[in-house]
C-alpha cells in the first residue's frame, strides 16, 4: 500500500518542536503517511533568501495537503504576511476554526463546541486599496466582498454544519452600517439559508456576538461570517477553552488544504523544550477527518482528552511540569 504523501512546514520558533510531536503521535495510531519536509517562513528566509521558496510552493501544489508550524512574518520591510499569501496563491478561501472544551484545561467554561468558518480570501484582509498620504494625514484600505465568494463560504459552512449533524448556524455581519460589503453578505447567507431547512438560521451582529459569545457560549454551534470578524471572533472562541493553545485552523479550497497551529511562533521559549503541542496536534486531528480517517482523528483526540483530563503529565499553560516530550509521550501512552 502507498503512502499517502503530506507536505510538513515545521515553522520558526517552537514549530519544529511542536510538529515532531504531532508526527510522532500520528505514527503511534498507525496513520501511515510519508512526509516531504518544505522550508516557509525565518528558516526559509535564512536558507533560501526568500519567506516561501517556489520549491516549497511546488511540493504543497503536488501533494495537496500540508501540516504546518507556525511562521514568523517579519515586521516592516514590506514583508506580506505568509498566511495570507498561501490562502491567496492556493485560493484557500474557508477558515475553519473549531474549539472544543477539554476537561483539566484552565478555562471560564466547559462544555464548549463551537465552529468558527471565515472566509479567507476577501474582506478587509484582500489587501486591496491599501494607501496612505505622502504626508501620513490620512490612510486607506478597502474591504471587497463578492457574490461568489459569499456563496462559496456559505454554502461550505452550510455543508459542514449538516455533515456533523450541527443543529445552528449564526451569520455575524454589520450590515446595520456596512450596507454594501457586509449588507451583500448578509443577503447571499439568507438566500442559501433557505436551501437548509433543517438547520436553524441566527443573524447577528458581529458586536453583539462578542458580547454573547462571553455570556452565552452555549447559544453558539456553528458561526460563519466575513474574513476580518472571523479573525477576530476565532481567537475569542479560542480564549473560551483555554487559548489558542488549544486551538487549531484549516484552511480549505477546491484542491488543497493546509491545517495549522493558529498561535504565534513564540520564540521566547524557542528550544526548551516547554511548549504545548496540542493546537497542532488538534490541526493533525482536522487533517485526518478531511482526509476520511476519522477513526484516527477520534483515536488521537481521545487520548489527548484523557491525557489533559488526568493532569498528570501536562504542560505548563495546562497546569502541569511536563516538556513537550513527555507530554507528547503521555498522549502516545494513551492511544
Amino acid at each position: 500500500m502507498n503512502k499517502r504523501s503530506i507536505t510538513v512546514i515545521p515553522g520558526d520558533g517552537i514549530g519544529p518542536s511542536i510538529i515532531d510531536a504531532a508526527l510522532r503521535i500520528m505514527d503511534h495510531a498507525g496513520c501511515n503517511f510519508h512526509y516531504d519536509y518544505a522550508d516557509a517562513g525565518l528558516m526559509a528566509l535564512e536558507k533560501h533568501g526568500e519567506l516561501l521558496p517556489q520549491v516549497t510552493l511546488d511540493q504543497i501544489s503536488q501533494n495537496k495537503i500540508a501540516l504546518k508550524g507556525p511562521l514568523t512574518t517579519p515586521v516592516g520591510g514590506g514583508f506580506t504576511s505568509i498566511n495570507v499569501s498561501l490562502r491567496k496563491l492556493f485560493n484557500l478561501y474557508a477558515n475553519v476554526r473549531p474549539v472544543v472544551s477539554f476537561e483539566g484545561t484552565k478555562s471560564r467554561f466547559e462544555n464548549i463546541d463551537i465552529i468558527t468558518i471565515r472566509e479567507n480570501t476577501e474582506g478587509m484582509y484582500s489587501g486591496a486599496g491599501q494607501k496612505r498620504a505622502d504626508d501620513n494625514s490620512s490612510a486607506e484600505a478597502m474591504s471587497i466582498i463578492t457574490r461568489e465568494g459569499a456563496e462559496r463560504i456559505v454554502t461550505f459552512g452550510y455543508e459542514l454544519a449538516r455533515n456533523e449533524g450541527r443543529k445552528k448556524v449564526t451569520v455575524v455581519h454589520k450590515a446595520n452600517i456596512l450596507k454594501s460589503t457586509s449588507g451583500l453578505f448578509l443577503e447571499v447567507a439568507r438566500e442559501i439559508a433557505q436551501r437548509y431547512p433543517d438547520i436553524e438560521t441566527n443573524e447577528m451582529i458581529v458586536d453583539a456576538a462578542c458580547m454573547n459569545l462571553v455570556m452565552y457560549p452555549e447559544r453558539f454551534d456553528v458561526i460563519i461570517t466575513t474574513n476580518l470578524f472571523g479573525d477576530i471572533l476565532s481567537d475569542l472562541c479560542a480564549g473560551l477553552v483555554g487559548g489558542l493553545g488549544m486551538a487549531p485552523g484549516a484552511n480549505i479550497g477546491k484542491d488543497v488544504a493546509i491545517f495549522e497551529a493558529v498561535h504565534g511562533s513564540a520564540p521566547d521559549i524557542a528550544g526548551q523544550n516547554i511548549a504545548n503541542p496540542c493546537s497542532v496536534i488538534l490541526a493533525s486531528i482536522q487533517m485526518l477527518e478531511h482526509l476520511g480517517m476519522a477513526d484516527k482523528a477520534a483515536q488521537i483526540r481521545n487520548a489527548v482528552r484523557k491525557t489533559i483530563a488526568e493532569g498528570q503529565t501536562v504542560t505548563r499553560d495546562l497546569g502541569g511540569t511536563a516538556s513537550t516530550t513527555e507530554f507528547t509521550d503521555a498522549i502516545i501512552a494513551n492511544l
